[in-house]
């Protein structure tokens, strides 16, 4: 007969997939999610005005960009785990000289956990820019992005200590399939001259190859670096208003439709500030209005939608391979990926308009808090945001919110 504890054990190995399992979040939680507040001003923002300098890779732009980083998470949150993964290559440009290029690899894993044992959530974005036009900024292309996923990482660390935590006083830490969070902040994107197999994806190609052949210690989950990332989320091009992004892949449409479902909850629940329906835009409608004598309701618009592929069926997506990108290393070994560019491109698009002027700022918060309830909901912290910290800070939001700040005009394709 089997003792008491091994009794409980079957019975909690048994509830864990109802209790740690995979579940939507909850209204609250997406309500709770933190905002940036300031931090994506443009001229003083402290996550994102460093970033919008020109940083073509092996300059100080770049240096400074990716001191800027390291700061962050060594200051912010030091929970995180650093490195550097180094390479350098000749450019078509450089006369024969060999540019440094470096990645930043930022990881918050499970306490207790060694290499190999932890799957990620991946996020990604390149933070160098584009070598002409000089003195390129790069906003949507792509400085806002790493903003977003510095904002990300700040919002669920807390929530993600509150979630291990538990796990350890309740003694289920080791019975659940140990997730992690992973942002590479990558660099050599862009081209020197123009776009080729070699000139393009300087960092992203030393990564791959260096994940795929640094093999984990013996018996470990995963046997590499690179087949340790569960999905690989790539955000480039964001931050210009009336993005619409395609499903890509097949083989990641599930993760779209999550995604997608969130951006429609968080409309619904007027958390999109870019929404024409968003309380504020209201607000500035009914005052409009009345300043008029206009006593009709004010009736709410049609609603837009970032992602709008949730409806996409297998036999409609095509064996191209997609947009060229970052993701492109990582998924010719294999590694799923979910690239969130938009199609078509922002007008901006390698030209000098694409700056901090041009950003549409409630666009590219709204990108933030997407890609934050998305990786909130893939590393199940529902229950471990503070939800009434959240509801004594929200208050009510200004009639005047944000003014000044000016929107990009609509895209064409290119």
């Amino acid at each position: 007969m089997p003792s008491l504890s091994s009794l409980v054990l079957l019975c909690t190995s048994a509830l864990l997939p109802f209790t740690y399992g995979y579940s939507t979040i909850s209204d609250n939680t997406l309500n709770s999610l933190p905002g940036p507040g300031s931090d994506f001003d443009i001229h003083t923002g402290a996550l994102l005005s460093p970033i919008l300098v020109p940083r073509v890779s092996g300059t100080s732009g770049s240096l400074a960009v990716l001191q800027h980083f390291v700061d962050f998470f060594h200051n912010t949150l030091p929970e995180w785990t650093l490195e550097f993964q180094n390479s350098s290559s000749t450019t078509p440009t450089s006369g024969g000289k060999k540019i440094p290029f470096v990645n930043l690899i930022a990881t918050r894993d499970p306490p207790g956990t060694q290499p190999g044992e932890v799957g990620h959530l991946t996020l990604v974005a390149h933070y160098d820019s584009k070598y002409t036009p000089k003195d390129f900024i790069g906003a949507t292309d792509s400085a806002a992005p790493c903003a977003m996923l510095m904002h990300v990482a700040r919002s669920i660390d807390a929530a993600l200590t509150k979630k291990w935590e538990a796990m350890t006083t309740d003694g289920l830490g080791e019975l659940e399939e140990q997730k992690g969070v992973q942002i590479l902040l990558l660099d050599g994107e862009e081209s020197f001259l123009s776009w080729t197999d070699t000139d393009s994806l300087y960092g992203a190609r030393a990564l791959a190859e260096s994940w795929e052949h640094a093999v984990n210690p013996a018996m470990s989950t995963y046997r590499t670096p690179l087949s340790s990332i569960s999905l690989f989320l790539l955000l480039d091009l964001l931050g210009a208003a009336r993005p619409t992004v395609p499903s890509y892949f097949k083989t990641t449409h599930w993760s779209y439709k999550y995604m997608s479902a969130l951006e429609a909850r968080l409309r619904a629940l007027g958390r999109f500030k870019s929404s024409p329906n968003h309380p504020s835009k209201l607000a500035r409608r009914a005052a409009k209005a009345k300043a008029k004598g206009d006593k009709k309701a004010i009736k709410t618009r049609k609603e837009p939608a970032f992602l709008l592929d949730f409806n996409k069926q297998d036999s409609q997506f095509s064996p191209w391979t997609g947009i060229q990108d970052d993701h492109l290393p990582f998924m010719a070994r294999g590694v799923e990926v979910l690239h969130i560019i938009p199609s078509p491109f922002p007008t901006v698009w390698h030209e000098m308009e694409d700056d901090g002027e041009h950003l549409d700022l409630d666009t590219v918060e709204d990108w933030a808090t997407l890609v934050t309830a998305f990786a909130a909901e893939w590393m199940e912290l529902e229950g471990f945001f503070d939800v009434e910290k959240a509801e004594r800070e929200a208050g009510g939001e200004s009639e005047d919110y944000e003014k000044g700040r000016r929107r990009t005009t609509s895209k064409t394709e290119l």
